[in-house]
């Protein structure tokens, strides 16, 4: 690049950002009147193109043919009466003329014409019939459009006389086209105006989208927007429906579980400060009077530590790591080979071969793991199935322990509810706040052989 290109540079890219800055100004801002542009702008070029080329040129071929076929009529007749030298035969081809070539001749002998050319210019059609008689005659003539508003009169001067013709307009004239331009800007108008009404009802939805979002983000609850308009705008409505459902999922569980572990943590607590109340203040204490209490203490501290790093391994459910397409046989493998390190018995498992799913395999495995682990603890033998289906992959996790009751099936998903066999009561959420957050779902059924049956179907 030259010098005086790179010193111009900066003043194109100034221009530029300045004609963009003006074309914002004069452009619309809502979607509405950029939509009606967008449709706007093509139909007007469009009927603009169409007149011009196809009615411009239809009309300029048109007039032209219709004044030569004029001009011919009348070289016609000038030749007729050129070679008939009798009064009374050049009368009677005067009426043949006005019966059959629908031209009124008269014939002025010894007449001399007074002005030559034409008095009136309305486009087209008087000037195609100027050149039209100038191509086909070779005598003087004079177009007059003034004398009749119906007819033209054509005065050509001959040798010895005039010969005066009256041609009918509607012979020359292809009508108003002042009647097709309104017809077509009437149909551009109305085609318009239905395009419009049809844009605002489309509109109208991403509005009401719009404002539920912001009522939304403002923390009101304003219920599932039922979804219209096109089929982008309704897909749109259906997952934001699902996102708002998500969020307040998310929020009434994440504090359901803040209440439960403070409500839990203060058993331990009072505990502690009973024994610390009941501590002797004076005196000297020897240290086997004092080692139940501190035993009693620290196991108090034990349990609320593994509180804590229960709701915090909840709290993890969701996080931010990045989804990856992962082999589901080899990762399946690992984590049976874990839960059996654990004392897990697992009897079989059966992974489709070539089964790949889009997941995070950290949160996955950690939602894996809890389900085998209270396999573990209120069944016996474990069966893992995983295979693809229509609506992505189903994993199937099934037990011979006691089960649950289906009354008790949705509840055991709340925070606690599942924590009388000896866990924190947060497994079966933490695996199914995992699984939702990829978009799919977890429910609980009866196992074929008696137990449980954990149904997991990831997108």
């Amino acid at each position: 690049m030259s010098r005086r290109a790179l010193r111009l540079f900066p003043s194109r890219i100034w221009k530029s950002r300045r004609v963009e800055k003006s074309m914002r100004r004069v452009l619309p801002r809502s979607l509405l009147g950029r939509s009606l542009l967008i449709v706007f702008i093509p139909l007007l070029v469009t009927q603009a193109i169409s007149l011009e080329l196809f009615y411009g040129n239809f009309l300029k071929v048109v007039s032209r043919r219709l004044s030569d076929s004029v001009s011919s009529e009348i070289v016609l007749s000038l030749n007729a009466l050129e070679r008939l030298h009798k009064q009374s035969d050049k009368e009677w081809f005067v009426e043949q003329a006005r019966d059959h070539l629908q031209l009124v001749e008269t014939w002025h002998a010894g007449a001399k014409l007074r002005r030559i050319g034409f008095n009136h210019v309305l486009g087209p059609m008087d000037e195609d019939l100027a050149h039209a008689l100038e191509s086909a005659i070779d005598h003087p003539f004079f177009v007059n459009w003034r004398s009749d508003p119906h007819t033209v009169k054509i005065s050509i001067q001959l040798s010895d006389g005039v010969l005066e013709v009256e041609a009918p307009r509607k012979r020359l004239d292809m009508g108003q086209i002042w009647l097709f331009v309104a017809w077509a800007l009437g149909s551009s108008l109305l085609l318009f105006i239905i395009a419009s009404l049809f844009m605002r009802n489309q509109v109208r939805a991403i509005r009401r989208l719009a404002h539920a979002a912001e009522q939304f983000g403002l923390g009101r609850d304003i219920g599932p927007i039922k979804p219209e308009g096109a089929q982008e705008v309704r897909k749109a409505s259906v997952a934001f429906n699902r996102m708002q459902d998500r969020i307040f999922r998310f929020v009434s569980q994440r504090t359901g579980v803040l209440a439960g572990v403070s409500h839990d943590l203060r058993t331990p607590l009072t505990r502690i400060r009973l024994s610390l109340a009941m501590m002797p203040r004076t005196g000297v204490v020897k240290a086997e009077d004092l080692r139940g209490d501190v035993d009693d203490m620290i196991g108090d501290v034990v349990e609320m530590e593994h509180m804590i790093d229960s709701y915090l391994a909840f709290a993890r459910g969701e996080g931010a790591e990045t989804p990856l397409m992962v082999e589901f046989a080899p990762f399946v493998e690992d984590v049976v080979a874990a839960a059996r390190r654990a004392g897990a018995r697992v009897r079989a498992v059966s992974v489709q071969k070539g089964l790949h799913v889009m997941i995070r395999p950290d949160a996955v495995r950690r939602a894996l793991t809890n389900l085998l682990d209270n396999a573990r603890r209120h069944g016996g033998a474990i069966t893992i199935t995983a295979r693809s289906v229509a609506e992505g992959a189903c994993i199937l996790v099934d037990d011979d322990g006691p089960g649950i009751s289906p009354e008790r099936r949705e509840a055991v998903f709340r925070a606690f509810e599942s924590g009388r066999g000896g866990g924190t009561g947060l497994g079966l959420t933490i695996s199914r706040d995992i699984v939702r957050a990829h978009g799919g779902e977890m429910e609980l059924d009866v196992s074929p052989s008696g137990g449980l049956r954990v149904r997991i179907l990831l997108p």
